[in-house]
């Protein structure tokens, strides 16, 4: 079989460029600045999930859920607020809400 590209002129350079794949944009494996991350309280389920311990970072909630087998959950917070966007009239927006307590205060 031959494995050429099929496409016209830099197709398959500009979507490996900007990180799409079959013309989609691919998502972005960067964490939001306001994410938390959570193992699960023993006893849930991805049906029924609770939050247990938050970790201080993803790498370490990788780290975790991988020694321990489960999975880990992300949080981020949004509050509604208005905006008045380029032609003057408002439209409700979210805006994450940071969190005020370091890992360890939790």
């Amino acid at each position: 079989m031959d494995n050429k590209l099929v496409g016209t002129g830099g197709e398959a350079a500009a979507a490996q460029k900007d990180g799409r794949v079959n013309g989609r944009r691919g998502k972005r494996n960067e964490p939001e600045a306001h994410t938390r991350y959570f193992l699960p309280k023993p006893g849930s389920s991805p049906a029924a999930p609770e939050l247990g311990q938050e970790t201080s970072s993803e790498g370490e909630a990788l780290i975790q859920a991988f020694k321990s087998g489960q999975m880990f959950y992300t949080l981020t917070v949004w509050k509604a607020v208005p905006e008045v966007n380029s032609g003057g009239s408002p439209v409700i927006v979210k805006q994450a809400v940071e969190s005020k307590l370091t890992v360890h205060e939790r």
